[in-house]
């Protein structure tokens, strides 16, 4: 599964506002490169899982939200693996009957759903006292293999300037160290105060020529607005290209509107990376359709 010629697809997006500003924005679109175990996931997986098998576990432990790319993809790359999964969900139960949850229990995740207060806790307990040789991957995925994994997901494509969605922030993180001198990097938070990101990504990495855009969350983490969806049902016409609402669709809105503010050098390559996540758009369609909003993707 994490064989090394990973193939990996680059396109150019053209548009008048583009044009207008001799930016050239490129996408590599790492939501092709696995079905289900997609985008950044698979890289942030990578070493994580080649370390479980090397140690000889056979159980991985993980965490998450009811709405998860990173459950899906651990169940999914375990499943091909024949390793076991386990996801530590944060809420009820009920939540199980939703899209991505569904999904992962078809790969053989089991689940234990925990409350908030618990899973704040989840990093201090040891999980192997309830999952015997278990392998625990964090939240998100990132730690420092992760990192590793990210480094190499870059296409060195004559770009001035990568652009990447920030979660966790071990995206941006192995990105960031894969950087040429003259490159530089910008992060678009997902979550609203993502400023301390910063310092979790600094554990990371010792380059600076990177910076985190924290003004295009849209409320916080999994918050939506009918602008944003707007924005991701004519991004799909004019581009044929399916966008997330949680973190790709909020970096492309905000890539565009810097443009429009002239807050990115003219005459620039921009390397967007699309990390996937495209399996939670069924359950938030659920949300969006309550609201009575437009959706053409």
């Amino acid at each position: 599964m994490f064989s090394e010629d990973k193939k990996q697809i680059v396109v150019e997006l053209y548009s008048p506002l583009l044009l207008s500003k001799g930016v050239r924005l490129l996408v590599q679109r790492e939501d092709t490169n696995d079905i289900d175990c997609m985008g950044n996931k698979w890289w942030k997986l990578k070493y994580n899982l080649k370390k479980a098998i090397a140690l000889k576990h056979d159980t991985i432990v993980t965490f998450g939200g009811a709405f998860s790319n990173h459950i899906v993809a651990t169940a999914s790359a375990c499943h091909c693996l024949g390793l076991n999964s386990i996801g530590i969900i944060r809420g009820e139960e009920f939540s199980k009957q939703n899209p991505t949850l569904r999904k992962a229990a078809s790969f053989g995740m089991n689940f234990k759903f925990i409350d908030r207060n618990q899973y704040r806790l989840k990093d201090s307990i040891d999980w192997s006292q309830d999952y015997e040789n278990c392998y625990v991957v964090p939240e998100g995925g990132t730690n420092d293999l992760a990192v590793k994994g990210c480094a190499e997901m870059i296409q060195d494509v004559g770009f001035d300037i990568a652009c990447v969605p920030v979660g966790t922030g071990g995206t941006l993180s192995g990105i960031i160290n894969s950087l040429k001198s003259h490159q530089t990097a910008i992060g678009f938070s997902s979550l609203k105060g993502g400023e301390f990101l910063t310092e979790t990504i600094n554990e990371y990495v010792i380059s600076k020529n990177w910076s985190m855009n924290t003004d295009y969350h849209f409320g916080g983490y999994a918050k939506i607005s009918e602008e944003l969806i707007t924005f991701m049902n004519d991004f799909k016409e004019e581009h044929s290209i399916l966008l997330d609402p949680v973190y790709t669709a909020k970096m492309f809105y905000g890539i565009f509107d810097m443009l429009k503010r002239d807050l990115i050098m003219p005459n620039s390559t921009i390397l967007a990376i699309h990390t996937g996540g495209t399996q939670g758009i069924e359950g938030m369609n659920e949300r969006i359709k309550s609201k009575g909003w437009k959706i053409d993707f």
